[in-house]
């Protein structure tokens, strides 16, 4: 079987679960803590702004972006 460079659907899911439980996310492959890194963004005169959250696992360096405020990828 090969490896994806991206994480699947399902994945994603059991991440963005752990991530709004506010758990420490686990990359799903790799079993280790994810780094989180707060990403800001859309304040440049567009009248909101986004808060949102880049995981990145140590190892594999797969990551996943969410949406603080909605729980959403992207």
């Amino acid at each position: 079987m090969t490896d994806h460079a991206q994480y699947t659907p399902e994945e994603l899911k059991a991440i963005r679960e752990q991530f709004l439980s506010d758990a420490p996310p686990e990359c799903p492959r790799c079993d280790l803590h994810m780094t989180q890194r707060p990403i800001g963004g859309g304040s440049f005169g567009l009248g909101y702004a986004r808060r949102r959250d880049w995981l990145i696992c140590p190892k594999c360096h797969r990551s996943a972006i969410y949406d603080i405020k909605r729980g959403t990828r992207n």
